[in-house]
């Protein structure tokens, strides 16, 4: 009989220090350590959880307040790479274990536009990548820039291969696939949470955190940590408190089958279960939807790998080499 790597998964479910990057990364520091002090192989935060999810978008109070909450996010937002990277590497070194943690990335040339990021860190202390929401869901996009293909990408690691998606990514369905056609085995669902009352957009809309993480582990036979965020409105600074909705969390992990295996939980915690490549090959045996569960005579799906880039030096021998390409693609399409 083969004997099958097995893992240990983990969701770090907790509140940031929200509009403070500098609080907000000792903290994940510290969880990152307890995570491996208890025998996390990996482990996954929220959507954007350093410095925390732009909950007060939502609010129906828009005035004055709202600039200076933009622009105080903006401000803790993280550069990749960057002393605040710098130290959760050097904490999942300390820790021995895989990290992957949403972020609020703020364009490096810019320094005017966020994204909504999975930074993906290894155990040895270093980025593997980035993954860049692609498309930010309603108010998201008056803060976040959007995404491209060139980081929705599968890494291979000495016990299985790991992908993830923010939110409504997952309601996307092509991005997934690409992940599926890359063999992605343990996959990272990140989450603002559930939240605790129902603010605009209604708890129906978000309570499909769990539907759509269920449907990606079954779809493609990958374990799914979903990591979820949470909101204390009385933990938050003036004014933000008015402006914030309690958010409960309700991360969970769900086995290659679309069972959930543990969880969901509420309040702060770090959930830890124990995983299987066993049942990965199982899952993906009865369905590969990339593989043999796939029909490439009827449906095939193209990917633009290339970076978004908006502006182009033509003094630059590389640059010059993109435009005659992409020159010729459009003459030949044509």
């Amino acid at each position: 009989m083969p004997e099958y790597e097995t893992f240990r998964l983990a969701a770090i479910q907790a509140a940031p220090v929200y509009f403070d990057r500098e609080a907000s990364t000792e903290k994940a520091c510290r969880l990152i350590e307890q995570a491996g002090a208890e025998g996390a192989t990996i482990a996954a935060f929220g959507e954007t959880w350093l410095p925390g999810y732009p909950f007060y978008l939502w609010t129906s109070k828009f005035d004055e307040n709202l600039w200076h909450a933009s622009a105080e996010y903006l401000e803790n937002a993280v550069e990749i790479p960057s002393p605040t990277t710098d130290r959760l590497c050097a904490s999942a070194k300390v820790a021995g274990i895989d990290i992957v943690i949403g972020v609020v990335e703020r364009d490096p040339e810019t320094k005017g536009t966020a994204y909504c990021t999975l930074l993906f860190i290894g155990r040895g202390g270093e980025i593997l990548g980035r993954h860049r929401k692609l498309k930010p869901t309603h108010r998201e996009r008056t803060l976040w820039g959007e995404g491209d293909g060139s980081s929705l990408n599968v890494y291979e690691r000495p016990y299985g291969r790991i992908s993830g998606l923010a939110c409504w990514e997952h309601n996307m369905m092509l991005p997934g696939y690409v992940l599926a056609s890359q063999g992605t085995q343990i996959h990272v669902a990140a989450w603002p949470g559930a939240e605790g009352e129902a603010p605009p957009p209604p708890k129906s809309v978000w309570s499909r955190q769990l539907l759509l993480s269920r449907a990606f582990a079954s779809q493609a036979g990958a374990y799914v940590i979903l990591a979820a965020g949470l909101i204390v409105p009385d933990d938050l600074p003036e004014p933000y408190r008015d402006w914030a909705y309690p958010n409960s969390g309700d991360s969970c992990i769900i086995d290659p089958r679309g069972e959930v295996i543990a969880g969901p939980v509420e309040g702060e915690t770090i959930l830890i279960v124990e995983g299987s490549i066993e049942h990965v090959r199982a899952a993906k045996a009865a369905c590969d939807v990339a593989g043999h569960y796939s029909r490439p005579d009827i449906f095939q799906l193209r990917v633009n790998r290339s970076p978004h880039r908006r502006v182009v030096q033509m003094d630059d021998p590389s640059d010059a080499d993109s435009v005659s390409e992409i020159e010729s693609t459009d003459a030949t399409e044509s």
